[in-house]
Formats: C-alpha cells, sequence, structure tokens
C-alpha cells in the first residue's frame, strides 16, 4: 500500500503536470477550432442558463477555495492569527456552501447531457467522461467534510496543506504528510488530479479563453475606416 501511495502522491503529480502543461500547448497548436466550450444551447435551452450559472459559481468557489486554502503557508495564518480549528471550519462551511451549489448545476447538465435525446446523439465520449469523472470528484469532496466534521483540530487539513505545498516545491518527504489520511481523501485527490490529466483533451481548455477576456479590458480600441 505504501508503494501505490508513493506513486499516487509522490509521482503521478508531476505526470499529470507534464500532460497538462504539453497537452494545452500541444491542443493550442494543432487544433485552435477545438478551442471553445461547445455549447449544447442551440439544440436544447430548457435548463442550462440555471445550470450553467450554479455550475459556473460552484465550481470556480472550490477552485479557488483550493487553490488559496492549499497554497497559502501555515505561516501566514499563524501571523493573522487564524488557528487551524478555526481555518478546517470556515473551509467545511464554504467547501459546502460552492459544493452543493455546484452539485444542483452539474446534475442538471448531467441530465441535460443523457436524458435530451438530441444533445445526446451529438456527444462525444470526451463530454460524458467530463462530466461523471466531475460529479465522482464533486461527490468525495463533500463527503470529505462529514469526515472532518469528526475531528476539527485542523491536524489533518494541515497535512494535506503541507502535502500540496511540499509537492510543488520539489520537497521528497511529501508522501510523509499523506499516507496516512482517511481513504476518502485519497480517493478525492486522485480524481482531483486526474482532472487535470484529462482537462488538456476537452472542452475545459475554454477556461484559459475566460480568463483572457481580462485583456479586453486594457486593449485599445479598433480603428475602423469609413470607405472611400
Amino acid at each position: 500500500m505504501y508503494y501505490l501511495d508513493t506513486f499516487i502522491f509522490g509521482i503521478y503529480p508531476y505526470i499529470v503536470l507534464t500532460i497538462f502543461a504539453l497537452g494545452c500547448v500541444v491542443r493550442f497548436e494543432r487544433e485552435q477550432y477545438s478551442w471553445k466550450s461547445e455549447s449544447s444551447q442551440i439544440l436544447y435551452y430548457g435548463s442550462l442558463r440555471i445550470g450553467n450559472i450554479c455550475f459556473h459559481i460552484g465550481i470556480l468557489g472550490l477552485f479557488f477555495g483550493h487553490l488559496f486554502g492549499l497554497l497559502t503557508p501555515i505561516w501566514v495564518w499563524d501571523m493573522l492569527g487564524v488557528s487551524h480549528s478555526s481555518k478546517q471550519i470556515f473551509a467545511m462551511v464554504a467547501g459546502g456552501i460552492m459544493g452543493s451549489i455546484c452539485l444542483v448545476g452539474i446534475l442538471i447538465l448531467v441530465h441535460r447531457r443523457f436524458m435530451i435525446v438530441r444533445i445526446l446523439a451529438n456527444s462525444n465520449w470526451r463530454d460524458k467522461l467530463l462530466l461523471i469523472w466531475l460529479l465522482i470528484t464533486l461527490l468525495l469532496g463533500l463527503s470529505t467534510i462529514a469526515v472532518s466534521a469528526q475531528h476539527t483540530d485542523g491536524h489533518e487539513m494541515v497535512n494535506l496543506m503541507m502535502w500540496v505545498q511540499h509537492t510543488i516545491t520539489f520537497r521528497g518527504d511529501a508522501i510523509n504528510y499523506i499516507v496516512n489520511a482517511p481513504l476518502i481523501f485519497k480517493c478525492h485527490l486522485f480524481m482531483g488530479m486526474t482532472v487535470f490529466a484529462i482537462f488538456p483533451f476537452t472542452r475545459l481548455v475554454h477556461i484559459f479563453s475566460g480568463f483572457a477576456m481580462i485583456t479586453y479590458l486594457t486593449r485599445r480600441w479598433q480603428l475602423v475606416r469609413p470607405r472611400l
């Protein structure tokens, strides 16, 4: 079991990051016309708006929550006077709220994708895999809240933070912080990491275009000359 943990949480993260980086570059260079969200609105509009809004609000809240919660050094929280217990409880509440919103959205999108005949007929295996994978990852994440509620001292959360921070800084002892974590956490982490591995091959690449939209705020006016 230790060797499996070593591979999944000590080696696999770097494999995932390599696939993510190279895959996105290659896809952008070779298949730019596929770099889009591939909306199904034209096939069936019903329930799309509420599903999309809930999914995007929830998933963005979870993403940035994980990003800042796991990557912020522990000494920063200590300096701010935030105890490990308080941080864990806040993470549980915020994660539960955002996760529930996201769950509502993704269930609506799953229903559209698999139950609306026109959408199903125009869906490929990557669309189906992505939705199911995200749904399972989300359900596992929400399940960790029940486990975390049994020990609110923040110790397990600190171990997860240390594993992430030691992994991205290429420290060889990262595996030591995750090896004794509950199985539900390990399953959630594996599913979450794998999302980045399948990212370049799905419609998720349109996220980069969404972040790039901020450049329009500083873009120069387009000059349109009258026809002479």
